[in-house]
């Protein structure tokens, strides 16, 4: 990933829409340094969005003005990507690009956020082409940093896909537990009866069991 930055114009970091403020792997920014971000919150379809702006508020206290929340199964505000990189690389010193039209974006995030869901969603809007990258329903489908993929014409725009990156140390055993239930590590290396009761615990406590 590092060897590759150099390439890049903007970093696309996605994370699951259900955990936003958790879970999110905080040496991706001491690393990218000062290259333009984008978070992209995923799987919109599957969160409770009653709380929004509340989030984006607090997201953008912490430094994040660009937050896009999508749905990439039906490629829900994707189109929105290309207009907010392209407008932030344009205000940005393209300091090893010169004038290449080309816009090279570089896309992040912690195991089974999405990332390659992305990809193919940006490829089915712009280009109207199918699968360029697999998606599967566990952590670890992408294991290496891929070779730019295309994914919009005009501008001209390609994407390096790469694998999810887990925390070295995650911040709290709930946070742990936030994480397994949305996929991003595999359940049997946190225990299945543990994630049950901790599903059980968090429904109850959100008044959702019937």
């Amino acid at each position: 990933m590092q060897s590759s930055l150099k390439l890049v114009d903007c970093i696309i970091e996605v994370h699951d829409a259900r955990i936003p403020l958790s879970g999110r792997n905080p040496l991706f920014q001491e690393t990218l340094g000062i290259k333009p971000h984008v978070l992209v919150l995923n799987k919109m379809d599957l969160a409770d969005l009653s709380e929004q702006q509340k989030i984006i508020r607090h997201l953008e206290r912490e430094g994040l003005k660009n937050i896009i929340f999508t749905n990439c199964v039906k490629d829900e505000n994707v189109k929105q990507i290309v207009p907010v990189v392209t407008e932030l690389v344009g205000s940005s010193y393209r300091y090893h690009r010169g004038e290449n039209a080309e816009y090279c974006i570089m896309v992040i995030g912690v195991p089974n956020v999405g990332k390659s869901s992305l990809i193919n969603s940006l490829r089915r809007h712009h280009l109207r082409k199918g699968k360029a990258t697999r998606v599967g329903g566990e952590p670890g489908i992408t294991r290496a940093v891929m070779s730019r993929i295309q994914v919009c014409e005009r501008p001209p725009v390609f994407l390096l896909d790469t694998p999810g990156v887990l925390a070295p140390r995650i911040g709290s055993v709930e946070t742990g537990l936030k994480l397994a239930l949305c996929g991003t590590v595999l359940d049997h290396l946190v225990g299945e009866e543990t994630l049950a009761d901790y599903l059980l615990y968090t429904l109850n406590r959100h008044q959702l069991l019937g």
